[in-house]
């Protein structure tokens, strides 16, 4: 029985959980549903014929089905049924007809960004739902499928470069990670059909990330490679070249926090530091060594956090955003994520908590990440 195509809740009774998965339609037959919709000579025609059109995408023998001949346009069900929802329920003809067109461009055509695989057209599909457009992160609890780990003290949450290279490339494209540790930004890559090179200053820690990185399927057989090396000498060009690329289309640092944790005894290593000012003058040199390699346009994220030092607050990441902008890039965006779940502090929450009260200050909960973008 057809429900009344007047109430503008039809649309969606019928979703399952298999509206998230992507499925072939019939391009040519989709648009043909969508222009005569169009063409409705009022509300009411309109729902009547947007209540045929959702029955039509759910019957397994309709017209929508894809055929030997025909192209065919791939959409989950979802998204399908809530942008003909969205059309049902306008309440101008002038307005629904607006949304058509919309969901027409969808379908026919791509507008992406230079520096993205996300289709703009179709922001709304759930395929784009995780992606997270805010400054504001709150990651409960980092990803730990596959090859990823928890076990070292330096690895960022999965999630982070996920996001950034979601957002700021495309698939195919080369990204090198300046402080790779245990592989986290190259297990993603390959993940996502990106290739990666990472830079690691400790060859144990890298003979560790690439045997984690072996562990990972790579469906897109995808380069990811860790280099044994410092990122402010290592010669990245010749990396590239070895590949046959001659540029990088992003650029990761997940640095040391200063000498919050001693990574090593080498001199090299950002986190033996002499002090603040030493800090951002090695960290400035990493990135005037980077830059270049980068594509002008593209982008470069830095993730980094602030320290106490006898009681004061250091602002290290602010410190280490104005070291950046002064080696020919702008900012972009400021991201603060949160670090609830951090191995050391969760082991002695209640002892962080009565030094706080003792000395006055906050126990830190964020941590930054930086956007910027090559002029």
């Amino acid at each position: 029985m057809m429900a009344n195509p007047d109430d503008h809740g039809l649309l969606t009774d019928d979703a399952d959980e298999n509206d998230s998965f992507p499925f072939p339609f019939n391009q040519a037959a989709l648009l043909t549903a969508l222009n005569n919709l169009r063409d409705a000579a009022d509300l009411h025609q309109l729902r009547t014929q947007a209540a045929a059109l959702v029955q039509e995408i759910a019957n397994p023998m309709g017209m929508l089905i894809p055929d030997q001949i025909g192209e065919t346009v791939e959409l989950t069900v979802g998204y399908l049924r809530g942008e003909i929802d969205q059309i049902a329920a306008t309440l101008t003809l002038e307005r629904a007809r607006y949304y058509i067109d919309r969901l027409v461009r969808a379908i026919g055509e791509e507008r992406r960004q230079p520096f993205s695989d996300i289709n703009l057209n179709r922001w709304k599909e759930r395929e784009y739902d995780d992606l997270i457009t805010d400054s504001l992160w709150q990651i409960d609890r980092r990803d730990s499928t596959g090859a990823h780990t928890a076990d070292y003290w330096g690895n960022f949450v999965p999630q982070i470069p996920n996001q950034i290279m979601r957002r700021y490339t495309r698939r195919g494209e080369w990204v090198i990670d300046l402080f790779a540790g245990l592989g986290t930004s190259l297990i993603e890559g390959q993940r996502l059909g990106r290739n990666t090179l990472g830079i690691e200053l400790q060859p144990t820690v890298a003979a560790r990330a690439r045997a984690l990185i072996e562990q990972e399927p790579n469906p897109y057989a995808v380069v990811r490679e860790v280099l044994d090396g410092d990122s402010a000498t290592y010669n990245l060009a010749e990396a590239l070249a070895q590949h046959g690329q001659r540029s990088a289309q992003l650029l990761m640092l997940h640095p040391p926090y200063f000498d919050i944790i001693r990574f090593s005894d080498d001199s090299r290593d950002l986190s033996n530091a002499a002090s603040v000012d030493q800090f951002l003058e090695m960290l400035g040199r990493v990135v005037e060594h980077a830059a270049p390699l980068l594509d002008k346009g593209r982008f470069m994220a830095l993730v980094i956090g602030d320290k106490y030092a006898r009681g004061d607050w250091i602002p290290l990441g602010f410190l280490a955003m104005q070291a950046v902008l002064q080696r020919g890039f702008v900012l972009k965006s400021i991201v603060v994520k949160n670090v609830e779940g951090t191995a050391g502090k969760r082991a002695r929450r209640e002892l962080w908590r009565y030094r706080a009260l003792v000395g006055g200050f906050y126990v830190f909960k964020h941590e930054y990440l930086f956007l910027f973008r090559k002029q």
